[in-house]
């Protein structure tokens, strides 16, 4: 059984044959989360996770790169009452764009997941030394998604608790040094589909199934067992983030 922390079959990109995905995944003994970007999505999330009994859940929240619409705390703590709601994210920072805004709404989110108790999954690019400076004044769990920092900041993070959340990107980046120190009771697989398919998808659209292949790769630079590598991300997704269910 594999657990796909971080995907995004709320997005366009599955319109036509999101069921299919979906059932297709879940027939193969998936579990997902569709994480939100802002809160149309996020809502879409939500909607999709309800009308499944078991198996799929939602994340939601405001990305930094959608910062521009505004973080209605009201709205998003109102969405957030489902049971189906297992994380607030992806939020984070993201200085690939104008910091402007973004540490303001990063903890206008943050003080949200601590009022409801609920982990947060963050999205960090080329800001991870300024995330790690702001969340360590605080006391929660949560995940960084694509990690692809350094090891310093790897071994920061870790030490605050946090889980590393590895995807396709390990196909495109040398990430082995990281994946070798971060021991497997510390990481979770995520395709962040549609997005980052890895190499065997042969430029498909990324879906669910192809997270076997990042498990593979991280189980022959770990030289684990790919059963092990499913087993022990499984139940960490679970420690993390299925605490209501």
């Amino acid at each position: 059984m594999f657990f796909d922390t971080h995907a995004h079959l709320n997005f366009k990109d599955f319109d036509k044959d999101r069921d299919e995905v979906i059932r297709r995944s879940l027939k193969e003994g998936f579990s997902i989360i569709n994480v939100g970007t802002n809160y149309q999505t996020s809502r879409k999330a939500l909607e999709i996770a309800e009308s499944y009994k078991e198996g799929i859940y939602a994340a939601i929240g405001l990305h930094p790169l959608n910062r521009e619409e505004g973080f209605d705390y009201k709205k998003y703590k109102r969405m957030a009452q489902s049971d189906k709601v297992v994380a607030i994210g992806e939020i984070g920072l993201d200085f690939c764009s104008e910091r402007k805004n973004q540490e303001r709404i990063l903890l206008e989110q943050i003080k949200l997941t601590q009022e409801l108790n609920l982990p947060v999954i963050f999205h960090c690019r080329k800001a991870h030394n300024e995330l790690i400076e702001i969340i360590s004044d605080f006391n929660f769990q949560g995940v960084v998604h694509c990690f692809t920092g350094n090891i310093g900041q790897a071994e920061k993070y870790l030490a605050m608790g946090f889980y590393l959340g590895f995807n396709g990107m390990i196909y495109k980046l040398n990430l082995d040094k990281i994946i070798k120190r971060c021991p497997l009771e510390r990481m979770l697989l995520e395709t962040d589909a549609p997005y980052l398919a890895p190499p065997q998808a042969e430029k498909k659209r990324n879906e669910p199934e192809f997270l076997k292949h990042v498990a593979e790769k991280i189980a022959g630079i770990k030289e684990e067992e790919l059963r092990k590598v499913a087993k022990l991300t499984n139940q960490n997704a679970q420690k993390l983030f299925l605490k209501r269910s």
